[in-house]
């Protein structure tokens, strides 16, 4: 039987535990979960377009000890990628972001995660177009919601038309093994996401 992370927020910071699943999922590799678990750590969510580039540059972050790539936001149990694509969940492809707050913190990463994805595009990112692809931070407690509304706020007084949502955290499902890391299986760069400094 498979597995997955489940995260649930204490107090701001989220811990980590197991629970079952059917399908799209997948574990990280004995090395990195041991990493994890020994290591002061929370998750954060964002959606930004294919996963695969929001992964890319997560993965590359100082005090980021892992991004996994996902489904989150929709109404269905263990989505698959073709009903994602469908649009028939709700779903946005996401990526779990789990990191050091003593390195880094949530509110770091949300200025970084606006920094690698164009916030001000509605219909989804670069030349992937549909639900699937909105701009969302899914925040886990009232002080996440606070920081990045607030980042929105400092976004919008420099003239950006804002688009990015805010969610509650909700259920997160791991994306099939073949979407884990893309770009570093194929040895390629994202082709719809860069750096931009904004901040």
């Amino acid at each position: 039987m498979k597995k997955r992370w489940m995260a649930t927020g204490i107090s701001g910071v989220i811990m980590l535990g197991l629970s079952a699943c059917s399908e799209g999922t997948n574990m990280n590799s004995t090395a990195e979960k041991t990493a994890i678990e020994n290591t002061p750590s929370a998750n954060a969510y964002f959606a930004g377009g294919c996963f695969w580039g929001v992964e890319y540059y997560f993965e590359q972050k100082d005090g980021v000890l892992a991004a996994v790539s996902g489904y989150m936001g929709g109404t269905k149990d263990a989505p698959t990628y073709r009903e994602v694509c469908a649009g028939d969940t709700g779903h946005l492809e996401a990526v779990r972001v789990t990191y050091n707050p003593q390195k880094v913190s949530f509110e770091e990463l949300a200025m970084f995660f606006f920094e690698i994805h164009d916030p001000t595009q509605r219909n989804g990112q670069g030349p992937d177009i549909g639900p699937q692809y909105l701009s969302a931070v899914f925040y886990a407690n009232e002080q996440e919601k606070e920081t990045v509304l607030r980042l929105i706020h400092v976004l919008q007084e420099k003239g950006f038309d804002v688009a990015t949502q805010t969610l509650p955290v909700s259920a997160f499902w791991e994306a099939e093994d073949y979407h884990q890391d893309y770009y570093d299986k194929h040895h390629k760069r994202p082709y719809c996401h860069r750096y931009i400094k904004r901040f």
